[in-house]
């Protein structure tokens, strides 16, 4: 299966330059498939957690945006139970100069700075607003339970 030269391109870059707490492996037989691992970023609810998310290269990428989703369960008022995430490069403002590297350190980022005004996740949005303080307790007992790295 031959990739595309920028694919090849990307996948040396995160492989000789990873991003901090960020790793991402292209699976053997399909290097359109990768496996994704991100830390909780510290001073989040999520600090101390380790995230599985699966990010699959389309046909047409780089034109069309990585399609990402988290497979460790989650409490955050943008990614919902089933691990899609709401985030506007992922969708609308895609753009082909965006490389899998930026896509993961915005997803990153995300975790630190949830936007319950965009949500994907409306109860969690909702409790996010409503108490702000229980709703990161929730995402931190979360994050323990199903993230914590033993």
């Amino acid at each position: 299966m031959s990739l595309p030269k920028r694919i090849t391109k990307e996948i040396e870059r995160l492989l000789a330059d990873p991003a901090p707490g960020i790793s991402a492996t292209p699976h053997e037989d399909n290097l359109r498939y990768f496996d994704v691992i991100v830390a909780g970023p510290s001073q989040s609810p999520f600090e101390g957690g380790t995230f599985s998310l699966e990010l699959f290269l389309p046909e047409d990428y780089p034109m069309a945006p990585p399609k990402v989703r988290f497979l460790t369960k989650i409490y955050h008022p943008n990614i919902d139970k089933l691990g899609r995430i709401c985030l506007d490069i992922l969708k609308d403002k895609w753009s082909p100069a965006l490389q899998i590297r930026t896509v993961l350190l915005s997803i990153q980022a995300l975790l630190s700075a949830p936007n319950p005004d965009d949500p994907l996740a409306n109860d969690v949005a909702q409790h996010w607003k409503e108490d702000e303080k229980d709703a990161i307790a929730t995402a931190r007992a979360w994050t323990m339970k199903h993230a914590a790295s033993n």
